[in-house]
């Protein structure tokens, strides 16, 4: 018997991100910022080093800096160099300087002896074994050299980029601006946290859990809250959003049958195509674009919209963004640990905890309760398995592919 969810004319995922990814054109504005506010921030021109790193010869090891003589194991020390300083003179062949890790090597020098192998008698120093040329010398541009481009236009920032940055002396940078996304519900049964829950009503949860993802990507959201199933609010909604948001993201109203003016009023100030996606949870899904913005639409139900979001909609944001690679999300092979019940025609994201085993293998427990309203399934989960459209049951000890959360 053929299931109205896996019916044929299903879009596949795949299909359905290349069309948006393909749709999308990034954001081009450009702000200065400093490198201490730039972390997870998407570069808008490529940065090239104007110096070497490092920026002269020096040290790798606490030891001895020394102008490699075949005649004997034993130099004469004469003087000390600490990091931060730089030794007046040039070295003879022979003779010797203490040096400390990362102090610039002395003119002359061809070599550093680490201090375990050597022996002090005053200002004589014998080394174990005969000095190799340029051992223990950092060379300067060995790391960076003048010109090279260190991050690229695109590149989205992390930490270490910062540190980078700042070895190099930068201090400002030019990056693409923060997203601006405005993110709102429809439908007459929700209520705000914190309300009384009348009969029949039910707490919206949609936009905290989008809102809250939206904002530990440094994008600045509106948020326009619950709008009633009034088509003249919804509008006044839609063309708020669109005249002050790069994209507009809502929860609800895009099924088939579903009793508001969401779909009407979409079709009325925008290009929407109101998909079926062959994924579950979120089979109904809509994107498309309003004058001044894009738009998606979620599905109603709290896990559809959160996979959703996490599955077609980020990317989409990434790009943008101006992030310049939108790569696919990694995923890794597991061996499950119990029977994962499903129906071929959708690909299915179920949740799940993934750990390791006493082998250090990966193994991934399915939870029981995977319905598309169990959103306790999320918090608890550590991953999702991805599950492909044309699967049927998968027994116990089979490998799956997960994605971490």
């Amino acid at each position: 018997m053929n299931d109205v969810c896996n019916a044929p004319g299903l879009l596949p995922i795949e299909t359905a991100i290349q069309n948006i990814l393909g749709s999308i054109t990034p954001v081009k504005d450009v702000e200065t910022i400093t490198i201490m506010q730039s972390v997870d921030r998407v570069l808008a021109s490529d940065v090239k080093s104007t110096i070497n790193v490092p920026a002269h010869n020096n040290s790798a090891m606490d030891g001895y800096a020394l102008c490699i003589s075949d005649k004997s194991l034993t130099y004469t020390q004469v003087g000390s160099v600490f990091a931060g300083q730089v030794f007046e003179g040039t070295l003879t062949p022979g003779q010797c300087v203490r040096i400390m890790t990362g102090a610039a090597i002395a003119a002359g020098a061809n070599g550093v002896v680490m201090q375990e192998n050597a022996s002090v008698d005053g200002d004589k120093i014998t080394f174990t074994a005969q000095p190799e040329l340029n051992e223990n010398v950092r060379f300067a541009g060995e790391d960076i050299a003048i010109d090279d481009v260190i991050l690229k236009a695109g590149d989205k920032l992390k930490a270490v980029d910062v540190g980078l940055l700042a070895s190099l002396g930068i201090a400002n940078i030019d990056v693409v601006r923060n997203l601006k996304i405005a993110v709102l519900s429809t439908g007459d049964e929700l209520i705000e946290p914190g309300q009384p829950l009348e009969q029949g009503a039910i707490f919206e949860s949609n936009r905290a859990v989008i809102i809250s993802a939206l904002q530990q990507k440094n994008i600045d959201v509106l948020d326009l809250g619950i709008i009633p199933d009034d088509k003249e609010l919804i509008t006044n909604a839609f063309l708020k959003a669109n005249e002050l948001a790069d994209a507009v993201i809502s929860s609800g109203g895009v099924s088939v049958g579903e009793a508001d003016f969401t779909k009407e009023v979409l079709n009325e100030i925008g290009n929407i195509h109101f998909w079926k996606i062959a994924m579950k949870p979120g089979k109904p899904f809509a994107f498309g674009k309003l004058s001044n913005s894009y738009f998606f639409g979620l599905p109603g139900n709290p896990v559809s919209a959160a996979v959703t979001f996490n599955q077609l909609v980020e990317p989409a944001l990434q790009k943008l963004s101006g992030l310049g690679e939108v790569n696919p999300k990694m995923r890794f092979n597991a061996v499950t640990t119990s029977v994962i019940k499903k129906r071929p025609g959708r690909a299915d994201f179920q949740r799940g905890t993934a750990t390791t085993n006493e082998q250090g293998d990966l193994v991934v427990a399915p939870f029981n309760k995977q319905g598309s309203g169990v959103l306790s399934s999320l918090s608890k989960a550590n991953c999702l398995i991805v599950v492909p459209a044309q699967s049927g049951n998968i027994e116990k000890g089979a490998t799956v592919s997960i994605e971490l959360l």
